[in-house]
């Protein structure tokens, strides 16, 4: 059936790492955007939901989901049996993308390559069939990726990919290439990893793309008149507690604070691996009577925080594996409130948080700037009048997911003709 908005007859299969995820509403919100321009989606998904929860808007999207084997072990009859069958149906192809297998994991020597070609064999043999789909398009560079290269490769339809940030840094820079080369065409979120993933495969003929999340500005918006900030001053974190969030230097920095005599409770809205770290950090910092963790949160309850706070402050770094951040959405998110921030100078960050601009950005891993930066901010009641002003127009020029979705959408339609 023809799409009545676009015309459109094909289905678009976004693969992706797990759906839905707390910690990835850009995805969903990028998918129900897509579907209100009149795109059909459908999702294939290799894990199952990691929260017992999710934000609203999921339930407003209409792609139908199916889950991968998420392991080898345990479903190993089901990859079998699907895999075996499209081997017979379809040998050459099925031929092809096992040499890729082997080739690729003679480079790396991982496992995950072998389940990530058993998972694409149930997708296109068993998800694949009635459903119209004429394009794989995979949230994140690393597995989602290569479930889609290889599905690509056993049914001749053509993949891309949308990369973000730990999926970028923290890939075999060889790996990475090659899905580069064999992709169609590849988005990314900021100018920075376009730049990066340009070196990585130098000269290539497949089509890079920047274009960013955005936030939805009908959601985040200020919240009445703003408002002077009040002793003890509040301070938010919404995070994920992993090393690239930069969490010592933020709880450094807030030391810092009170041993300047400044009064302050602080939280942090977000779980993680690192979590008992951060906990014994604040322990020995002797930070637990000015501090609360609050675990992971809804929009909706985050939002009232965002409204609730006096600034906002991220210690973004590069973590010992390379990984990093993109550009944080609830730093946007921030911004569009006319919540003041304050974060470092990483990544993508500094396409947004322009220093005393539209923020304050200091160098990652430097407790005293950061403190020095977060009290200049509380306290600089006409600094903070001129960056949220700022910052909230920056938001609405550059940030507005509705405006970028068809920026993505036109993309999607100019290099996937196959839609329709």
């Amino acid at each position: 059936m023809k799409n009545e908005n676009t015309g459109k007859t094909g289905t678009f299969c976004m693969v992706l790492k797990g759906y839905p995820r707390i910690s990835e509403t850009f995805i969903s919100n990028e998918i129900l955007l897509l579907e209100s321009l009149g795109y059909k989606i459908h999702i294939v998904s290799m894990r199952h939901p990691r929260e017992l929860f999710t934000h609203a808007s999921v339930s407003k999207i209409r792609a139908g989901v199916d889950y991968l084997p998420s392991t080898i072990l345990p479903n190993l009859h089901i990859l079998l049996y699907h895999n075996l069958l499209l081997a017979l149906k379809r040998p050459k192809r099925y031929m092809g993308a096992l040499k890729k297998a082997v080739e690729r994991w003679f480079r790396t020597r991982r496992s995950a390559t072998v389940k990530h070609l058993l998972q694409a064999g149930v997708l296109v043999h068993k998800f694949l069939p009635g459903k119209g789909i004429v394009h794989f398009h995979a949230h994140f560079a690393h597995s989602p990726t290569s479930v889609a290269l290889f599905s690509s490769l056993l049914s001749g339809l053509p993949f891309s990919f949308f990369a973000h940030a730990k999926d970028i840094y923290t890939s075999d820079r060889r790996q990475l290439a090659e899905k580069i080369d064999m992709a169609r065409f590849v988005v990314t979120c900021t100018r920075y990893n376009e730049q990066y993933l340009a070196t990585v495969s130098p000269g290539t003929a497949t089509p890079l793309f920047c274009v960013y999340h955005g936030i939805n500005l009908d959601y985040f918006k200020p919240q009445g008149t703003a408002k002077v900030p009040s002793i003890p001053y509040r301070i938010l974190t919404v995070a994920r507690i992993t090393e690239k969030k930069g969490l010592e230097t933020v709880y450094r920095a807030l030391a810092l604070l009170r041993d300047r005599g400044i009064d302050f409770r602080h939280t942090l809205i977000g779980e993680g691996d690192d979590r008992d770290k951060i906990v014994g950090l604040i322990e020995s910092l002797d930070l637990g009577g000015r501090t609360t963790l609050c675990g992971t949160m809804t929009h909706e309850q985050v939002i009232d925080y965002y409204a609730q706070s006096d600034i906002f402050v991220l210690g973004c770094q590069v973590a010992a594996n390379g990984d990093r951040d993109g550009i944080p959405n609830v730093m946007a998110e921030s911004m569009a409130m006319n919540l003041p921030v304050v974060a470092t100078n990483v990544s993508g960050l500094p396409e947004f948080l322009e220093d005393g601009v539209t923020g304050l950005m200091v160098e990652p891993k430097d407790p005293e700037r950061l403190s020095r930066a977060m009290e200049r901010l509380l306290t600089d009641q006409a600094l903070r009048q001129r960056v949220t002003a700022a910052a909230r127009t920056r938001v609405e020029k550059n940030f507005n997911n509705k405006k970028l979705v068809r920026e993505l959408a036109h993309i999607y339609e100019t290099m996937v003709p196959e839609l329709g």
